[in-house]
């Protein structure tokens, strides 16, 4: 399958969406870039959890990192990491599958840009789908530990998107590591949870949010990635306490 690279300067003008609403996009040249991406397949898969119970979104995810695995993964990291890829992918290639999955698409520019052509970074989806079948997969032999890994993401999406946020963390074996110490601890519910009864913090402070606070504030002094999962689930828990009163918590020797 050969898709044709659009140019970045075209995607948030209001011609282009009416283009894309009535399929014209790949008759006009002036849309175009002379770059080309070569790929045996590109199923359609979830590019947008923003709506739906938290059961219906985790259905979602795991479908998406799954396709992405199967198939999007197999090509070079430089076309998968390519924002350009994915619009051009979508708007040109997925125009018929966006408007019936997201009609809001087609009720709105507002909602085209929020799920069509939304920057490439942690708060878009198809990124934080990418990341994680890569993730995953580099730290799997099997499909039950795949398994496992997509179901503590799924199941910790908070921390999950705080890590690959912040650059620093955004290392395979740092989040393959917290996703364990998370398990292990059983501390999924206590860091989804609100901070309460600290009003010089944000109005919507979590305590897995701020543990990845502190560890961003100790780099490079303590350089978090690099620690071995002992020494990393130590200061985890230091942290924590920080915060929350680890006493609450059976599976924490403070």
């Amino acid at each position: 399958m050969e898709i044709r690279l659009l140019k970045k300067d075209c995607l948030k003008k209001e011609e282009f969406y009416k283009d894309f609403l009535e399929d014209k996009i790949s008759e006009k040249e002036e849309y175009f870039t002379d770059k080309v991406v070569h790929i045996n397949s590109a199923p359609d898969l979830p590019v947008y959890m923003g709506k739906g119970s938290e059961a219906e979104k985790a259905v979602l995810f795991k479908e998406a990192f799954k396709i992405m695995a199967n198939c999007y993964l197999n090509t070079d990291r430089d076309v998968h990491m390519d924002e350009m890829f994915w619009y051009s992918l979508l708007a040109v290639h997925k125009r018929d599958f966006l408007l019936k999955e997201y009609p809001q698409i087609g009720e709105s520019i507002k909602e085209f840009h929020n799920i069509v052509v939304k920057k490439f970074d942690w708060e878009n989806y198809i990124y934080k789908c990418v990341l994680a079948a890569q993730y995953v997969n580099d730290n799997s032999d099997n499909e039950e530990n795949k398994e496992k890994y997509y179901d503590l993401i799924v199941d910790n999406l908070d921390v999950y998107n705080y890590m690959i946020k912040y650059e620093v963390f955004r290392n395979d074996r740092f989040i393959i590591n917290v996703l364990d110490i998370i398990n292990d601890r059983g501390l999924a519910k206590v860091l989804k949870a609100k901070i309460k009864d600290r009003p010089d913090l944000g109005k919507d402070e979590r305590y897995g949010r701020r543990v990845l606070f502190e560890f961003n504030k100790a780099y490079p002094v303590v350089m978090s990635p690099m620690l071995e999962k002992d020494e990393l689930e130590e200061m985890f828990v230091e942290y924590l306490g920080y915060y929350y009163d680890l006493g609450k918590l059976e599976s924490v020797v403070v």
